[in-house]
Formats: C-alpha cells, structure tokens, sequence
C-alpha cells in the first residue's frame, strides 16, 4: 500500500512539471523581467554613494544621462561608486558577464551646499593636476599635490573665496627637484659652478664654495628668483589664505667662503690681415703719314746753272741713271694696351697692445757696368708691416699701422723698384675691413708730327726729293694702389687654423 502511494506521488509530481514547462516551449534561458531588480538610489553632489552587488557584473554600464552622473567601477570587489555631477534624475542599467539586465538603479542627484561649493570648486580648479576636490567628515576638502609651480596662484586665488574649504595642498616632491635643477643651471651660467642646490625635508640647501662674499650674496639672490609661491601649512591656513610669496626661509645657505683672488683671463689676440692690390692701365696709339721719295745713282749728276753772260745752261756728264725709292707713302698706324694686377697680402697674430710684425722680402741680382769694371748688385722686393693694435669698447680695434711694399716694374736690368708706404693711426671693428690708404696716378701724352730718328724706319740716310710727314701719338697710363686692414678679436693663436690647412691643402 505504501508502494503504490509512492508511485502516485512521483506521478503526480512529474505531472505537475510538464504541466509548468509546457506553458512554453523550452525552459527559459534568461532571467524573466520580473527577475530585475529595480532600486532607487539618492546621490549629494560631492558625496559618493558606494554600492555592492551579489553577482558578477559586466563592466559596460549605461547611464541615462551621463552629464549628471559618473561611475567608477570595483569588479574585483563587485563594487559601484556613484558621483554626482549635476542636480538631476536618471538610470543606470547593469547587466551580468552572460548580458542579461539583472540591475536597474534610478538614481537621484541632490544638490546640498557642500555639494555646490564642490561643483564650484570643480569647474574652476578642477582641471588642475594633481587636485582632489569632495567632502569628507562632512566637509568639502580639496587635497593633493600641485605639479606644477603656476597653478600654485590660480588654486590660491579661488580657495581665497572658500574660506570653509579644508586645504590639503603640497607642492610635488619631483617639481621641487626640477626647480632645484633649474635654479643650479642659472647658477652655473654666472659662473658659480661650484654651488649646488639639492631638496631636503621641502626646503632648498645651497652647498659649495664661493671666493667672495659678493658671489655668495648673488647666489641667494638666484635661488631666491626660482622660488615658488609657499603653501601654508595646515596651522597657518586661515581666513582663505592658502598661500604666500616665497621668502628666504625655504633656502638654506650652506655656502663657504674662500676668498682668494681670481686668475686673471688670458689676453685676448688680434688677428690683423692686410691685402695690397696695386693696378695699373696702359694704352698707346699712334697714327703717322709719310712720304719722302729718295733717289740715287752711280757717278752721274744733274746740274743747273748760270753762264757768264746770263744764259741758263745745263751739263752732263757720263750717263744719267737715277732709281726713285719711297715712291709711294707709308702709313704708320698701331694700338696697344696693357693690365696689370699685383696682390700682396699678409697676417699676423698678436696680443693685445702689443706690437706685431711681419715682412717679406725677396733679392733680385743684376750686373753694373761691363768688362773689367762689372760689379754685382741687387734690388730688394717685398712686404714690410708693423702693426700694434689696442681693444676698445664694442669689438672695435685701434691700431698704429705701418705698412711697405715693394714692388719691381717690367723686366728691365737694372730692375726698376717701385716703393708704397703708409703709415697711420685707425679706429676698425672687428671682422670689418677697411681701406686705409691708397694712391692714383694718371698720365696722359699726346705727340704731333713728332718725326722718329733718321734710319729709324729703314730708309736709306740720303737725302729725299721732297719730305712730308704727318703724325699723332697718344699715350695714357693709369696706376692706382689701395691697402686693405681687416682686424679679428680671437680668444687664442690657434682660432682659423682650420681654414689655413685648407688653403694649403694639408692632410692630416
């Protein structure tokens, strides 16, 4: 009996399954609407809300409206942090890792006082890095650490308005490090290269050795320029003060003095370069007409007379014969024209207000006289400069200049010399060139009928039938020289020997 009650039940047990399951089709693979769990939850701006859930949620959460709120989600704790941003009403909606909704919140965002002073602080200081700005204890509180030194004012400006907001406000410990950085760069770029800033317990120790009490004082003066506004300590807040100008206080001056005199700088060179250019132009033209026809003979002659009683008579003896030479007349025309250009250039180096000198000379030998009374002899050419140069203010060199040169003319023997010389006193800057001197000579001549020396066209020395010569000569001659000066302010001798090697073509 029992039996067969038993077997009832599970009959009517399974009946009672199918009947439920045969509602549908399948059994359900997601959770039924009615499984969703509807919450409402209210939010104060600056007051976050943190929720947990009993299930694993999929992290892509949708917001209603996300300008009203902001979410920040735990996974590994299963927690949801609700922010409020704008007075408002919206939803969240959360699914779990398989995509089915298993969470809706409605979610009401209140603005208090405090939550509006957030807000506030928000939009005017909440870009600034390093900033957390809410409320805790029940007070709105802005904490962090300020990166960067500018923001130190702005925060400072706005909190001023906010004299009920908690600061909890440090300068970064790595911006401190960069403006002791920068405060030993400018240190080093005025020569006090033996002083170093370093950070310790937020303060700024200056430690090394100067040679005077001027450069100590000139030290702190650097350091004190580099200093960021101060962030006042909790105890010294008050009255919306945040921050102050800052002061000495924040450096501390480990420097020692030893003072000993400086080495004196090495003088500085004077690199003097000369070029004399000296030019010369000729040009001859000559135009001549000639004609005298020349005749002669061989023991004959022509003669004319008179007789004793008056009569005109005439002789002859022998046979006449007579050859006319020149018969026709000559013409002489000719050009000529010549260019000359002589380049003498020198370079010394020298200190300064001290005299530099350079020459250059070559001997040219000839002969004197001839036979027994011959003698040698020479010509001297060349370059001669004296120059003693002095540094004034603004890169500008005064300098006693005295210059010669030497030059020969043509190729005769004995040569012919020809000597330029000057000697003054001039003001040139640096890098500059000027012409400090120079001289032009013109010639000009003009020859008429000037008849050349007999024999000096080839003609026979006797005497011509007639003679009629015309001639003109023209000859101009142009010389001019100048001397160039370009002085150079140089730290050392060895400045430009780069390009020395270069005109000479030397390889290391």
């Amino acid at each position: 009996m029992v039996v067969v009650k038993s077997h009832l039940f599970l009959l009517l047990l399974l009946g009672t399954t199918s009947f439920v399951y045969g509602q549908g089709t399948t059994a359900p693979a997601t959770a039924s609407p009615s499984t969703i769990t509807e919450k409402e939850l209210e939010v104060a701006i600056g007051i976050d809300a943190i929720e947990k859930t009993d299930f694993d949620f999929n992290t892509r959460m949708t917001i209603g409206n996300e300008q009203l709120l902001k979410l920040i989600i735990v996974p590994e704790k299963r927690e949801i942090i609700f922010k409020g941003l704008k007075p408002g009403r919206t939803t969240v909606t959360i699914r779990d890792n398989l995509g089915d909704v298993r969470l809706r919140y409605t979610v009401v965002i209140t603005a208090t006082g405090k939550s509006n002073v957030v807000s506030e602080l928000r939009e005017l200081i909440g870009d600034v890095e390093g900033l957390e700005i809410g409320i805790r204890g029940g007070k709105v509180f802005v904490g962090g650490e300020i990166v960067v030194p500018d923001d130190i004012g702005r925060v400072s400006k706005v909190l001023a308005s906010y004299p009920e907001v908690l600061t909890l406000i440090e300068l970064s410990p790595q911006t401190q490090r960069v403006i002791a950085r920068k405060m030993g760069d400018e240190l080093a770029r005025n020569n006090l290269k033996d002083v170093t800033v370093r950070v310790v317990n937020k303060a700024f120790w200056l430690e090394g050795v100067v040679s005077s009490v001027d450069k100590k004082n000139l030290a702190l003066i650097i350091a004190k320029a580099y200093l960021p506004p101060k962030i006042l300590s909790l105890s010294e807040t008050g009255e919306g003060r945040f921050a102050t100008p800052g002061d000495a206080s924040d450096i501390i001056d480990f420097i020692a003095i030893n003072e000993k005199k400086d080495p004196q700088p090495a003088p500085k060179m004077v690199k003097v370069s000369s070029q004399f250019v000296e030019l010369s132009k000729s040009y001859n033209k000559i135009f001549a007409f000639k004609w005298a026809p020349l005749m002669g003979e061989d023991n004959s002659s022509i003669s004319f007379g008179q007789t004793e009683s008056g009569n005109v008579t005439s002789t002859s003896a022998g046979t006449l014969s007579a050859t006319i030479s020149n018969l026709f007349p000559k013409l002489n025309s000719a050009k000529t024209a010549g260019y000359a250009r002589i380049i003498q250039s020198g370079m010394v180096i020298m200190r300064d207000q001290k005299k530099g000198t350079i020459s250059k000379d070559t001997t040219i030998p000839f002969a004197v006289g001839s036979g027994d009374f011959t003698k040698a002899s020479s010509a001297s050419i060349g370059l001669n400069m004296d120059i003693e140069p002095r540094i004034l203010e603004q890169e500008k060199v005064e300098m006693a200049v005295n210059i010669s040169v030497r030059l020969s003319v043509g190729s005769n023997t004995p040569p012919i010399t020809t000597n330029n010389a000057i000697s003054t006193n001039i003001v040139i800057k640096s890098k500059e060139s000027a012409a400090i001197g120079g001289i032009v000579q013109n010639q000009s001549t003009t020859d008429y009928d000037n008849e050349p020396a007999a024999g000096g066209d080839g003609a026979t020395p006797a005497t011509p039938l007639f003679r009629l010569y015309r001639s003109k000569a023209y000859l101009t001659q142009k010389s001019q020289y100048v001397i160039f000066l370009t002085p150079e302010i140089i730290e050392s001798a060895s400045v430009g020997t780069e390009e020395i090697r270069k005109k000479f073509r030397r390889r290391e």
